[in-house]
């Protein structure tokens, strides 16, 4: 069945009103493996009430709307979509704890043809409900593996660069905890894939995987951590493409190259296994 164009394009969302805590906020942080150094300042600013700080990333699971595509008004096949990308613009700091309001649309619906499936990109504009200021833009891109062919097509944004082909410039290692994925899906992503060892064999795992965003928000530690000591203002991009699962208990690799004018292009790849998980990253430092 192909996707419908005019109806997913047009798709009408609600604004979602989301209020959080300095819990949230320290939660979200110890999914990501913060504060396995307790006394590493660097790190107890994300996971201790004193002065707290918000790490950044935490826009991706802030105001989200949930699996949306699964309504049967949208006639996707959502058995087949998979994450392909995330990109997020950081316009202000987080404060440690309020309410934000989401405003969401979707910006693209592109048919990759009958047999290629199609990309539908989500846009999320987060706002601080206190002054209405702009705190983030996120794009989340989902491939809808099964769902193209239907003919008509937006053009697609400029795609992601490649890393450079030599060796990265930077680098940093990163143990995952072996209960990531029960601490991330805390955060509102409930999937049983993440936790539910039967549902990982269905689908073909052999047992649950790490959120991707979980790896995504990791990703954000290296990169901080080499680039900016680990100051969350100064991140205002942090773009990447979804390549492979991710296991608790494995070790993340970040791999970093220098740009210019404060950009950095970024991989990340598992140890383990030497696989790439996240690739054509792009982020940026103020």
């Amino acid at each position: 069945m192909a996707l419908d164009y005019q109806l997913i394009k047009n798709w009408a969302f609600e604004d979602i009103h989301h209020s959080y805590t300095e819990k949230d906020v320290i939660l979200y942080a110890l999914g990501l493996g913060l504060g396995q150094d307790p006394v590493d300042e660097n790190q107890l600013r994300f996971v201790y009430e004193k002065d707290l700080k918000v790490f950044p990333t935490m826009g991706a699971v802030l105001g989200y709307p949930g699996f949306w595509m699964k309504d049967p008004r949208a006639g996707i096949n959502w058995v087949k979509i998979v994450h392909g990308e995330q990109r997020m613009r950081l316009h202000k700091p987080f404060p440690a704890g309020g309410a934000v309001v989401a405003k969401l649309k979707v910006s693209h619906v592109i048919d990759k043809g009958a047999d290629k499936g199609a990309l539908v990109i989500v846009e999320r504009q987060i706002f601080d409900a206190s002054d209405d200021s702009l705190l983030a833009t996120i794009a989340q891109t989902n491939f809808c593996r099964a769902d193209g062919g239907f003919g008509v097509s937006d053009p697609a944004p400029e795609a992601l660069p490649k890393v450079p082909d030599r060796a990265p410039d930077r680098r940093c290692e990163l143990p995952i905890l072996p209960q990531a994925a029960l601490l991330y899906r805390l955060n509102g992503d409930f999937n049983p894939l993440h936790a539910d060892p039967e549902v990982a064999k269905q689908a073909g795992y052999p047992k649950p995987i790490l959120h991707g965003l979980c790896t995504y928000g990791m990703a954000g530690r290296g990169v901080l951590q080499a680039y900016a000591d680990n100051d969350p203002v100064r991140l205002t991009r942090f773009d990447t493409r979804f390549s492979a699962p991710v296991y608790p208990g494995e070790t993340l690799v970040v791999e970093m190259w220098d740009g210019e004018d404060g950009y950095v292009q970024f991989q990340a790849r598992v140890r383990e296994r030497d696989i790439v998980v996240l690739s054509n990253g792009v982020a940026h430092i103020a």
